[in-house]
Parts: C-alpha cells; sequence; structure tokens
C-alpha cells in the first residue's frame, strides 16, 4: 500500500500507510549483503554525537512534540497554524545547529554541506490523532517520568524522535569536520499521515538527493512494503418495527478511532435481553485474551463496553482488536439484522476474530517475503443512513487489484443473499511496493550490524507504507528494532531513551559513509 504509480501511492495513503512494520520481519532472500565494520571516522563520529548530544536531543524532542501536528481536514498545513509554528521552532533548531533551511509550504528541507551529489533523510512531522484521556500526561508533553526509560509522547516514536535524531547526527558531523563530498539533506513532510499529494506535487519540480533514507519504519532496512486499503459498507437503517416487540437485539454498536489503528474501544447495547441471554455474553467474553468488559443493566438493555488493545493497523497482532472481540463476545446467537445486528453479524461471519481475512471469502493470501494480507475492522462510523464499518487491509504482493477486488466484491454479494442489502460498498486498494536493489544497503547492514551486535542482517518487508516510495533509491532504515512492538498510532505512543541514542550513534555512522 498498476492502474498508474501515483494512483497507487494515493490509495495507499488515504487509508493511511503509513509506517510500521509487519506481523514478523523476514530476512530478505535475494540479498547477500555481507556485513564489515563502517569506518574508523563514522564510528567516532557515532561515539561522539552519543556522548555530547545525549541531552540535547531529548530536549529538542520534548518540544518537537510540544506541537499539535495532529491534520486538521478544514485547515491545510501549509495554512495550520500548529503546522507552521512546529516548522518555525525547526528554522530556529536548524540555525542555531549552523544549517541552511528551506520552507516549501508542507515540505521543509535542512540542508548541510555542498555539493551535486546529495543524501536525504526522510522524516515526516506530522502525527496521528490521539485520545488525551487514554495517557498519563499530555501526549504533546513529553513524559520521562511515568515508566523510567521510556519517553513518552504523541510522535514520540513516529515520527519527531527520527527528526531529531537526524538534527544531532547531522551536527555531530559538522562539529567533527568530516570531509563530506556529498550535501546531507533532512526532509521532513508535513502530510504523511494524512495527505501525500502535497509530496507528490512538490517533487515533480524539486529534484530530490540520488540516495536517501527514510526513518520511518524498521531496522535494519525495509525494501518492501504491503499496499494499504479499505472495504467499507453501510448497514441501512431498518424500520423500528421490523423486530417483533420484546424480542432480543443488538440496538446499538460503535467502536474505533481512526482507519490505520487497531481499536482499543467499541461499545454494544442489547435491548430485551434475558438473564440467561447476558449470562452466555459474559461467559464467552471472559475467555477472550486482553480483552476487558464492563456490563450495566439499563432496566431490559445490557450497556456493554470492551476494552483492547491499540496499535498500527499494519500489525493487529500487536493490538488486541476491541470491534472484532465485542462483535465475537455477541455470537451466542445469529441476531435480528436490525442496522447493529447487521453489523455484529457482518464482522463474525466475514472477519471474525483472526487477522488474515480467512472468512472473507477467497479473499486470504500471502507472499513468502512480505508475508500473510491482514484485515482488520477499524471504525464503525454512525451515519444518517445507517452503520458504516471500515476494515482496513495490507497487502503482499501476489494478486493483482481487480482480482483482489472481485474476491472482496463476491464475498459481499453472498453475504447479502444470505443477509441483507449492503449500501455504500467501497473497496479500494494501492500496489505493494519493493526496491531490491537499493545501492546503500551494504552500508546500512554494515552500521547495523556493528552497533547492535547481530549478525548477519538482511533487509526486510513491512505491513505499512512510507514515503521511501516517492524517492529515488530510498530505503527505510528504522527508528524501530526488528521484533519490538512498534507503538506509533497507538494510545501508548512512546520511544526508549536507550533506542533514541542507539539511533543517534546508527544515523551519524550511516551518514558519515553515505555521505564520504
Amino acid at each position: 500500500m498498476k492502474r498508474t504509480i501515483l494512483a497507487s501511492l494515493l490509495l495507499a495513503c488515504a487509508a493511511h500507510s503509513l509506517a510500521a512494520p509487519q506481523e514478523t520481519a523476514q530476512p530478505h532472500p535475494d540479498n547477500k549483503t555481507t556485513a564489515a565494520a563502517p569506518s574508523d571516522a563514522a564510528v567516532k563520529a557515532a561515539k561522539y554525537a552519543v556522548t555530547t548530544y545525549r541531552t540535547a536531543v531529548v530536549d529538542t524532542l520534548g518540544k518537537l512534540v510540544s506541537y499539535n501536528t495532529v491534520a486538521d481536514p478544514n485547515v491545510p498545513s501549509d495554512r495550520d497554524p500548529q503546522h507552521i509554528a512546529f516548522k518555525a521552532y525547526l528554522k530556529s533548531e536548524a540555525d542555531r545547529l549552523g544549517f541552511d533551511f528551506a520552507d516549501h509550504g508542507w515540505v521543509v528541507v535542512v540542508g548541510m554541506g555542498q555539493g551535486t551529489e546529495r543524501v536525504g533523510v526522510v522524516t515526516h512531522g506530522d502525527v496521528q490523532p490521539v485520545d488525551p484521556k487514554k495517557w498519563k500526561k499530555s501526549p504533546f508533553v513529553l513524559d520521562q517520568t511515568s515508566e523510567p526509560g521510556k519517553l513518552l509522547a504523541r510522535g514520540a516514536e513516529d515520527d519527531k524522535g527520527p527528526i531529531a535524531t537526524a538534527l544531532y547526527a547531522m551536527k555531530a558531523l559538522k562539529d567533527q569536520q568530516l570531509p563530506l563530498s556529498k550535501r546531507i539533506e533532512l526532509y521532513v513532510y508535513m502530510g504523511e499521515e494524512s495527505n501525500w499529494q502535497p509530496l507528490v506535487d512538490f517533487l515533480k519540480t524539486h529534484e530530490p538527493p540520488q540516495v536517501s533514507i527514510t526513518l520511518d519504519a524498521e531496522y535494519p532496512a525495509v525494501v518492501a512494503e504491503k499496499a494499504s486499503g479499505t472495504i467499507a459498507v453501510t448497514i441501512p437503517k431498518t424500520a423500528p418495527d421490523a423486530v417483533p416487540a420484546g424480542e432480543p437485539q443488538i440496538a446499538a454498536f460503535a467502536g474505533g478511532f481512526f482507519g490505520s489503528q487497531i481499536p482499543e474501544d467499541a461499545s454494544a447495547v442489547v435491548a430485551n435481553v434475558t438473564p440467561a441471554l447476558e449470562a452466555q455474553i459474559k461467559a464467552r467474553g471472559a475467555k477472550q485474551e486482553g480483552m476487558r468488559y464492563t456490563f450495566e443493566r439499563k432496566g431490559n438493555d445490557l450497556h456493554v463496553t470492551a476494552h483492547g488493545l491499540s496499535a498500527h493497523s499494519s500489525k493487529p497482532e500487536d493490538g488486541v482488536n476491541a470491534i472484532a472481540m465485542l462483535a465475537d463476545a455477541l455470537a451466542v446467537r445469529t441476531w435480528p439484522n436490525t442496522t447493529a445486528g447487521g453489523v455484529v453479524n457482518y464482522l463474525n461471519e466475514l472477519v471474525g476474530t483472526g487477522l488474515y481475512g480467512e472468512k472473507f471469502g477467497a479473499i486470504a493470501y500471502r507472499d513468502s517475503f512480505m508475508g500473510p494480507m491482514t484485515v482488520a475492522p477499524t471504525v464503525i462510523k454512525q451515519r444518517e443512513d445507517g452503520i458504516e464499518v471500515s476494515i482496513n487491509l495490507r497487502r503482499p504482493q501476489g494478486k493483482s487489484i481487480e482480482q483482489l477486488t472481485n474476491e472482496v466484491n463476491a464475498a459481499l454479494a453472498q453475504w447479502q443473499g444470505r443477509n441483507l442489502e449492503l449500501a455504500n460498498i467501497t473497496v479500494r486498494t494501492g500496489e505493494p511496493w519493493v526496491r531490491k536493489d537499493a545501492p546503500q544497503l551494504p552500508v546500512l547492514m554494515n552500521v547495523f550490524s556493528y552497533f547492535t551486535g547481530i549478525k548477519d542482517p538482511k533487509p526486510v518487508a513491512i505491513g505499512g507504507g512510507t514515503n521511501s516510495r516517492l524517492f529515488p533509491n530510498a530505503v527505510s532504515f528504522g527508528p524501530a528494532m526488528p521484533g519490538k512492538v512498534y507503538t506509533g498510532h497507538s494510545e501508548h505512543e512512546f520511544i526508549t531513551l536507550k533506542q533514541l541514542l542507539l539511533n543517534l550513534q546508527m544515523y551519524t555512522a550511516v551518514l558519515a559513509e553515505l555521505a564520504k
């Protein structure tokens, strides 16, 4: 996440994209890189960076996260006061650190050095929506005390931590006066989480660097990204007398926050519930791992609140999907197809609690390198004409858009034949992305192996999508370690201090090697 390259990119980011690892990072079978130690100059610069700027990098991160750079759907980034203030702070930092700065509206470029050959560092300054009630402190204050060793804030991992470390990696190289032959440019895009079109337009007239690293995914390097997609349907409103008076029914169902987040909240109202039915629902919910439920009787109605665990939707295995689990807890019977009852039946019959679409007709598939397609309901939206159910897809190579779309529509048609007619059916997806031949891969593998001690690292595929797709010879390099839970997009986003400082060392060494 081909009609055209541009269309695929826009579709991929519309459901958001994003930047996070897939369920298990897997080595690239075609990569033959052999790890070797980076140069003495690169290692010396990396050690200097972490010794000299270990406090400053945290201070800068604290200032970066203080700006609420969530996209406002009514105000473009280049006119958004928070985005403008964020960019003004970046300019002040660039001036203080001795770099040049160019503001192109949606994109800012912080540069160091001269030369026709350039090395790019691709990041983004916007962040995903956040629910402040779920945080111990404000998500726009860098919390260094609630969980010792962790730096908690919206953007700490995705993607303001990488911006801070890139700035000080560049500063360390400048201080050390390394004889670099290439210019280094840090790109900070302000719409990665919401709208890729301004970056596409910018790159039509702006010549990007010949080689770039994107700091928006995981190590050791990302050379393939699944395509993002959406299946959205509306369960139409039903007449008030569609169900006989007094019969148990689902009167309400809601859940989710935004499309690229595994939802941790969902709720339902079961009308005319009997004591026996209530006991069955409670017993089924109690068997689920990772879920917490609260139940409240109001007259003949049972109000159910479900709490799971949020995660990036490209890594559904890192979360506990409250929407899917609540529907499953209610699967003690087939419900009348009221609007909310139809939602529960639809979820249970076509999605279930699995992650890979096995129940959704014939859509499930996997790629030997990129892994399986993941299928996760993420948002239940109340509409005037019914309830919309949005399912987030992350699909690997192996099927065409046409084939997958036809398979989805076939499954929907079969379900409608057994149940009720759906409205506002939307099926969209982009193309997976693969870049196996980026020339900087040996350098990335060498630096990663040297600083982590992990032998013979190989590039990986992820479930998210990054702006690497738009830059020539760009691949992602961090900030997350392989095998670790990625916290971007969750309501518990953080980066550990240890990881932040390790990233600072690796970014310094990589830039020293690529720009020498």
